[in-house]
């Protein structure tokens, strides 16, 4: 880097940029954009006008190689992430990449493989915005043994998003583009795993309602290779039992979104879509409201977040390659599970946690 400036590198500049990363990234002193590659050259220009990046490039590969870019900045589809992250990562660069990691367990592994030849660059992913207002609310009840021992944990994630069976055929599912990936199975499961720890054991069911839909260019129907709506069944390594609930065509979910942990000494609810956590002790007539205060409070940081950790010369910030190697192992558990009928063990791979 030249002294504290931070130049940055975009392959894909799709929504996400544009509504979290980009006004983000804004605000931080010393920070520059100084190249992009889209799709094609069209959306490549329209994106370097609408930000303000210096200039385009013809390909990803062109970013990467870039001696004036510092950050390759990846918000491409599932099936870009390995291959772009790894190159960058031989290139010198530091690597932010866009949620979800990759697209199975094995392209995850070889990101975090190589992250881990690379300890001097800073790598992260995008965290979930999802419970993140009242994430240390949450993790300082259960350090504290709130709940006592976790017995049981429901996680519910439902959305209208796939309900218009004539709507086209959205990139999440295509399984050449997003992978495992689908619903919001990998956020729920990052969440999870940060509050209660790994799953041991997997069992899951899923459906696809339109097993059709409209090609987005209008050549006619495609098949749908992701299902519109998943239940999982899992134990974790602390022995609690958690159950998944997934769907993309449920109607009038409002407050119907919910994390919920169930303890031997205590209840912790947290409604998402209002941040609202509800929490009681064993003996209490009923759940409570629990405050999160400003001081408390998680709001949305992860540029500012990334880009103290690449200053500081930090190898990660939250959530690292490693946390998401291990959702991704859990993501394909399930459709593993789902695809056989059978109960899916876990870890796949005797690996060592070395982000902390």
């Amino acid at each position: 880097m030249a002294g504290d400036t931070l130049r940055i590198g975009f392959v894909g500049a799709g929504a996400i940029n544009r509504t979290r990363h980009v006004p983000g990234l804004k605000k931080i002193p010393g920070v520059e954009f100084e190249v992009v590659a889209n799709r094609s050259q069209a959306s490549s220009q329209a994106a370097a006008d609408e930000y303000g990046i210096k200039r385009t490039a013809g390909n990803w590969m062109e970013v990467v190689e870039d001696q004036n870019v510092d950050v390759v900045w990846i918000g491409t589809h599932p099936s870009m992430h390995r291959e772009i992250t790894i190159a960058a990562l031989e290139a010198g660069k530091h690597v932010f990449t866009q949620a979800r990691m990759a697209m199975d367990y094995a392209d995850a592994k070889l990101m975090w493989q190589a992250a881990k030849k690379y300890p001097h660059l800073t790598t992260n992913i995008c965290a979930p915005p999802h419970y993140m207002r009242g994430d240390r609310v949450i993790r300082r009840m259960l350090a504290e043994g709130y709940v006592g021992q976790p017995l049981n944990v429901v996680v519910q994630s439902f959305s209208d998003g796939y309900a218009d069976p004539k709507a086209p055929r959205h990139w999440r599912q295509e399984a050449a583009v997003s992978g495992y990936n689908t619903l919001d199975v990998g956020m729920m499961i990052e969440v999870m795993q940060r509050w209660l720890g790994y799953a041991k054991r997997v069992t899951a069911l899923e459906k696809t309602i339109y097993p059709t839909r409209p090609a987005p260019d209008g050549s006619g129907d495609v098949p749908v290779e992701r299902p519109d709506t998943l239940t999982a069944v899992a134990e974790l390594e602390n022995g609690a039992l958690a159950t998944l609930l997934f769907s993309g065509v449920a109607k009038h979910t409002t407050d119907a979104n919910r994390f919920e942990i169930y303890g031997s000494g205590g209840t912790i609810r947290y409604l998402q879509g209002s941040d609202t956590i509800l929490a009681g002790k064993a003996g209490d007539a009923d759940l409570k409201p629990v405050e999160i205060s400003a001081a408390d409070a998680r709001e949305w940081s992860v540029e500012a977040d990334f880009v103290n950790a690449v200053r500081s010369g930090k190898k990660t910030t939250e959530p690292s390659f490693w946390d998401g190697l291990k959702y991704m192992e859990m993501t394909e558990a399930i459709f593993r599970s789902a695809k056989t009928g059978q109960a899916v063990d876990l870890p796949f791979d005797n690996l060592e946690r070395d982000d902390r």
